[in-house]
């Protein structure tokens, strides 16, 4: 599950543009302390999805999409795999027509196989893209809020700082502002896009 929050925290990041530095780079700059720079704030998305319950409700659901959707690949990959194995053994028996014709599908099945299975990867990349939107969409307001009451002037991504005072990082408010607004949310895979002119 940490792997997969990882994964999702990755997403996160590629969704919103941001640069990823490792946290610990930030926890250096809390050693290297310093004055607090008026009207410069701080903000690490990545914490804030990484942290706040409606993130972690979102990771764990993600999980389960994606378990699902490897049972339904394995699921149908074990006759193929069978038939695979009852071809390789019967084959020398077979003439070239039947070697052909039996062979041609089994390979037809195998491209159909890999086909599905890209698509559901697809699928739950572009379910993972749009509940990121979604958390992004309920936190704006909430780091909006939290820029005007600590008076900033600038806002800068937290995992981005190299060293530094790290008094005027919103991150736990937003994470506090956005667990009060929202804890949990529902989704399936996303169907994949339509191609337009069908």
């Amino acid at each position: 599950m940490n792997l997969l929050r990882s994964s999702l925290v990755a997403s996160l990041i590629a969704v919103t543009g941001l640069s990823v530095v490792p946290v610990s780079s930030a926890r250096a700059a809390d050693d290297l302390g310093g004055n607090a720079v008026t009207g410069v704030c701080l903000l690490s998305r990545e914490a804030i999805f990484a942290q706040a319950k409606v993130g972690q409700a979102a990771s764990e659901r993600l999980g389960q999409l994606a378990e699902q959707s490897r049972s339904q690949l394995v699921s149908q990959r074990k006759p193929l795999e069978a038939d695979i194995q009852s071809f390789q053994k019967k084959q020398s028996s077979l003439s070239e027509a039947q070697r052909t014709k039996e062979g041609s599908a089994l390979q037809q099945r195998m491209q159909t196989f890999q086909t599905q299975a890209g698509e559901l990867n697809q699928r739950i990349q572009l379910t993972r893209a749009k509940v990121m939107q979604r958390i992004g969409l309920d936190a704006q307001p909430i780091v909006a809020s939290s820029y005007k009451s600590h008076h900033c002037g600038l806002l800068l991504n937290r995992d981005a700082v190299l060293a530094g005072n790290l008094a005027n990082d919103l991150t736990p408010d937003v994470v506090h502002g956005l667990d009060q607004k929202i804890t949990t949310m529902t989704f399936n895979l996303e169907p994949l896009p339509t191609a337009k002119g069908k």
